[in-house]
């Protein structure tokens, strides 16, 4: 049950991305991943897996300890429900990131790819995109500033 459990975590969070990564500019995409509803069936998830070690889990959260964070990871409940938190906490920062990208005019070409690497490597893909909303961020601001003091826009 575990190992269905696990698997079954990817494939409730996998078309919300599939919609961000080939799908921005669809309306349905933006109500989708506007909502933070979509990560429930995950946590569900979650919690199926976390109540049977919920001993353990709270020893390890309680008290951060490494040995007792091993202790959780080596029952299959416990790392499939430490996986199970990342694929949700995941989903949410790729929300985020998805929603943020289409405020600031972030293409579409270069969040796909961006979005997929944060599916498999979140920290170096919501690094990356920090960088890329400062820099987007900080364009924006010039170039308003510089329609701002010309009248009207650059060409």
């Amino acid at each position: 049950m575990t190992g269905f459990l696990f698997e079954l975590s990817f494939w409730l969070a996998a078309p919300v991305w599939l919609l961000m990564i080939f799908a921005p500019g669809w309306s349905a995409t933006a109500r989708i991943a506007g909502s933070p509803l979509t990560v429930v069936p995950v946590l569900l998830v979650y919690l199926a897996l976390a109540i049977p070690v919920f001993p353990e889990l709270w020893t390890a959260v309680s008290r951060p300890d490494l040995d007792a964070f091993r202790e959780l990871t080596a029952l299959a409940d416990g790392a499939g429900a430490v996986w199970v938190q990342v694929i949700a906490w995941d989903l949410l920062i790729g929300q985020w990131m998805y929603r943020e990208a289409r405020r600031l005019g972030i293409s579409a070409l270069l969040m796909g790819p961006l979005l997929a690497f944060t599916i498999l490597l979140s920290p170096f893909g919501l690094l990356l995109f920090l960088g890329l909303r400062a820099w987007s961020s900080r364009r924006a601001t010039r170039d308003g500033f510089a329609v701002a003091v010309s009248g009207g826009p650059r060409n």
